[in-house]
């Protein structure tokens, strides 16, 4: 799977800034992103599964909890691939802010 095919899900990009904000139980998962987007506990646990087996995501145990807790491997990765297309972005914003001037002065011409 793709780093973007990862992280196109919304329910895995949450899970993802639950995550950011340092460690937690799988439990603690479960009740946030099952309670927000009425899925089952198996189905969140897929989920981690898979930010676990991309690298966006590892597990420790804890006694007989599981604590996640963020991995930048996956986010490096898509970083990566997005760096390729950074160097397109000034031009295509300086594009922009040129079209945004083009209707201010014509919004003013027809005042």
């Amino acid at each position: 799977m793709h780093a973007f095919d990862v992280l196109g899900d919304p329910v895995r990009r949450r899970i993802l800034d639950l995550l950011a904000d340092g460690e937690r139980p799988a439990g603690s998962v479960v009740d946030v992103v099952a309670g927000e987007f009425g899925i089952t506990q198996p189905a969140v646990s897929r989920h981690l599964r898979i930010l676990r087996e991309h690298g966006f995501a590892t597990v420790r145990a804890d006694g007989a909890r599981r604590i996640y807790a963020l991995e930048r491997t996956g986010l490096d990765e898509a970083g990566a691939q997005l760096e390729r297309y950074r160097r397109l972005w000034p031009q295509r914003l300086d594009a922009l802010h040129t079209e945004i001037a083009r209707g201010v002065r014509a919004r003013r011409k027809d005042a």
